[in-house]
């Protein structure tokens, strides 16, 4: 083979580029690897912009205060007042926050062997603390790709009777565990004690449900003023745990798209995509792309 056949053999796979993505492997202390990015053109194009490694704040806010609003339906709600600015924001750490159309969740953990990474959400609710309600929303792309994992449950507190979940859409409520119910979360947590100390010692109903229900109900439709949501319910179950020792927050189950990315791997490069076209490039350096792996072409001598 001629040297300009041999050239012309390998252009569409290997190439020079002067705006290649530099791909950092971290933020704060969470490593980024495939198919994360947090640079654009890294990663799996599938998952472009879902991670966002930024400046964390300190608080805008007060905390807030709160009170009893009247409403239609019979069962009080409790509906925490707006708070006041009360400081200037100043930037402190970096975090990694996962991006939806609801907003920016703060990334706990990415577990790779598994195919985990656990979020939570600062506008929900715990065992401790009692925040305003909050939609909890994903993209159609993210549902199907990394949506809550199996042992994730949801959890809408103080719910009206007329709310959907206790009516014609009763299914939706499921007992994760015989042995754990509603009633431990208003009996346990001191966060939500306050709804049965306000409708006479009766606590008003709740509901333990999946994602598809907050996807397709939002929490003004579900008629529920507050919501929470923990993981890892098996081990909860097996070793008892009660609500003010469960893992609050949600896990996400991603999965691993096959673009030939360990090929790339194995020969030294880094899986990113073309910012265009979002095919799949093997990053060999900071200036040389290859539509498949790095070191075999880079050190294949040319014939004479």
């Amino acid at each position: 083979m001629s040297p300009i056949s041999l050239i012309l053999f390998l252009l569409p796979s290997f190439y020079l580029s002067h705006s290649l993505p530099v791909c950092r492997d971290s933020c704060a202390d969470i490593r980024i690897d495939y198919p994360f990015g947090i640079d654009d053109g890294c990663g799996a194009p599938l998952y472009r912009n879902m991670l966002n490694c930024s400046a964390t704040f300190a608080p805008l806010f007060t905390p807030p205060s709160s009170s009893i609003s009247n409403s239609n339906s019979s069962t009080p709600m409790l509906t925490p007042t707006i708070a006041t600015p009360s400081t200037t924001p100043t930037a402190t750490a970096s975090a990694l926050f996962y991006q939806t159309p609801s907003g920016g969740y703060k990334v706990e953990s990415i577990d790779y062997a598994s195919r985990t990474l656990t979020i939570y959400d600062p506008s929900m609710s715990t065992c401790t603390v009692l925040q305003p309600h909050h939609d909890f929303l994903m993209s159609d792309l993210q549902s199907a790709i990394i949506p809550p994992s199996p042992d994730t449950v949801f959890a809408l507190i103080n719910c009206s009777i007329d709310s959907p979940v206790l009516n014609h859409y009763k299914s939706l409520c499921f007992n994760f565990s015989a042995d754990h119910s509603c009633d431990e979360l208003y009996d346990s947590c001191t966060s939500f004690k306050i709804f049965g100390m306000l409708s006479n010692d009766t606590p008003p109903a709740c509901c333990f449900t999946s994602y598809n229900t907050l996807k397709f109900m939002s929490m003004n439709i579900l008629d529920c003023t507050h919501y929470t949501s923990f993981f890892d319910v098996d081990k909860l179950i097996k070793e008892d745990e009660k609500p003010l020792d469960w893992s609050y927050g949600i896990k996400l189950s991603y999965t691993l798209p096959d673009t030939g990315c360990d090929r790339c791997r194995k020969s030294g490069g880094t899986c990113g995509f073309d910012v265009e076209t979002e095919g799949m490039v093997c990053i060999c350096s900071p200036t040389i792309n290859s539509t498949r792996q790095c070191g075999n072409i880079i050190n294949q001598p040319l014939s004479p």
